[in-house]
């Protein structure tokens, strides 16, 4: 078997089966099996895949395990030479699969590689290629001072000194479209599952790159990522488990020290956006919108950001 195709699926059944029309017939002259494992959806997600894709491994599970334990599962069935984790909401663009196994068959020092990901539209780049984030940008990057951080920090983290088709050697590939070596995974296991979802996969490249391997962008080959279909059933999870994940990161690379003052900061970042959204509601801007983030953001609070 030369690819095992990982789907992890949670309620978006007309996304999914789009994927998988898209990955019938993708994988050219490379043998390829799709393994999907649906994390107790409420959909008819389960009974769709049983009917119209025989040949996909159905892995159906009772509770909802989150994001990471699910690809876990399929990772540790997965027969293929080469593993691909892919969200849901993607759909595979020509041979960007034939793409992808001929440049790590070439490329025997490249452990991990990640396609170019393209926006609904099929026309402009997600950004989906990073360099590893430092102490100072932990402060900065998805947090209310992002307007403010300096050019030249984002263009880095953002790897925006190369042109989108480029292919180059980064630190990490997004994780909605990710392949990866078995002996990658051999060597350093499988999804850190203390991520609930978000930075997994940074942590799994830092791993992979720590062992000596290289992770690599390819222009060349390119997905559609529709891009957070399912977080956005639960808002206020989705803010806690990207918090408590990026926490999770900043602690385990850079100590308790440096997290604890960072959660305390993530913290007064919400107090104070319940105030600014507070105030935009008593102005009559977007009332029912203003409601809505607020019980987001006091969710957030409720947590304390404590993770597992």
């Amino acid at each position: 078997m030369d690819l095992s195709v990982i789907i992890v699926s949670w309620n978006v059944a007309d996304l999914l089966t789009a994927c998988l029309d898209s990955l019938r017939n993708s994988a050219g002259p490379y043998q390829m099996e799709v393994i999907v494992v649906d994390s107790a959806s409420q959909d008819d997600t389960v009974a769709r895949i049983k009917r119209d894709y025989p040949e996909v491994h159905l892995s159906a599970q009772t509770e909802n395990l989150g994001f990471t334990r699910c690809n876990n599962l399929g990772l540790a069935i997965a027969r293929g030479r080469y593993l691909f984790l892919l969200n849901p909401d993607t759909e595979i663009i020509g041979d960007a699969i034939p793409q992808m196994i001929a440049y790590l068959d070439e490329h025997p020092e490249v452990g991990i590689l990640g396609p170019h990901t393209l926006n609904s539209d099929r026309t402009t780049t997600q950004s989906s290629r990073r360099r590893f984030p430092d102490k100072k940008l932990a402060f900065f990057e998805s947090t209310w001072l992002q307007a403010w951080t300096p050019k030249a920090w984002l263009d880095h983290f953002y790897v925006n000194d190369a042109p989108d088709r480029a292919t180059l050697s980064v630190d990490w590939v997004q994780g909605s479209a990710i392949m990866a070596r078995h002996e990658v995974y051999e060597q350093i296991g499988g999804l850190d599952p203390d991520y609930v979802m978000f930075f997994e996969e940074l942590d799994w490249c830092k791993r992979a790159k720590d062992r000596g391997w290289q992770v690599v962008f390819l222009g060349t080959a390119q997905i559609v990522h529709h891009g957070g279909k399912s977080t956005e059933q639960v808002v206020g999870r989705k803010h806690i488990h990207f918090q408590e994940s990026k926490l999770r990161y900043f602690r385990k690379y850079h100590g308790r020290s440096f997290a604890t003052p960072l959660r305390i900061f993530l913290l007064a970042n919400y107090v104070w956006q319940i105030l600014i959204e507070t105030v935009k509601g008593w102005l009559g801007l977007k009332p029912a919108l203003r409601k809505e983030r607020v019980a987001a953001y006091r969710q957030v609070l409720r947590s304390g950001l404590k993770g597992r």
